[in-house]
């Protein structure tokens, strides 16, 4: 008699590890059922850590891809390795220091000087196992759309996998919480406003403040 579709077991390698077990399970609960210490943090099996972040190839395929090992379901012959890597952010800032949300997107220039240097070439968005559109989220920020670039970020879970694919150093994932930061601890005013008095601030547009009285 067949198994049961939850009992049907499929092999597949875990960090160069060979395992058998059901493919009903994670490649995180495949592990533990393979023996390896019940490890859990914050959002474990929710895809809310970042954490568990993965890199897989399917069989039959050479396409590698990045996603979440807890909610990533095993399949049959796929390899797959988790990408540990120490990546900490060369960004830092106290909001405390932002006077007030007029002065956002200078700040934001000052801390991510790279974002304006983007070479639009997709590996961010490739690399990102939940999908988001990184690429334009970061071009949102950069023309002070805090706002909306949060808002794209929402489902962010800093894996880090985008840091590591950007040639300019960008972190993404770090404008994203910038930008989810600043919309929170602000009120803050329309990005078109913001945008005119920083051109205004930093002389690309002459303003003529002599007062005319109409005839």
């Amino acid at each position: 008699m067949s198994r049961p579709l939850s009992e049907t077991r499929v092999s597949l390698t875990i960090n160069g590890r060979p395992i058998t077990a059901s493919q009903s399970l994670s490649v995180i609960q495949a592990l533990w059922y393979a023996g390896y210490p019940r490890v859990k943090g914050v959002g474990c099996l929710e895809g809310v850590c970042g954490s568990c972040r993965v890199m897989v190839c399917r069989k039959d395929s050479n396409e590698l891809s990045m996603e979440l090992g807890c909610q990533l379901l095993i399949e049959n012959g796929m390899d797959v390795l988790f990408a540990v890597f120490d990546t900490p952010s060369h960004h830092h800032y106290q909001l405390s220091d932002i006077q007030s949300s007029w002065n956002i997107q200078t700040r934001f220039q000052s801390i991510f000087p790279e974002a304006e240097q983007c070479r639009h070439c997709h590996g961010c968005n490739a690399a990102c196992p939940k999908g988001i559109d990184v690429e334009t989220a970061v071009d949102l920020a950069v023309k002070g759309h805090f706002k909306e670039c949060g808002d794209l970020f929402i489902d962010c879970v800093m894996c880090d996998l985008c840091m590591t694919s950007c040639p300019e150093f960008i972190e993404p994932n770090h404008v994203g919480l910038f930008a989810r930061r600043v919309s929170a601890y602000f009120d803050t005013r329309p990005s078109n406003l913001i945008n005119r008095l920083e051109a205004i601030r930093s002389g690309q547009m002459q303003v003529d403040t002599d007062d005319e009285e109409n005839d």
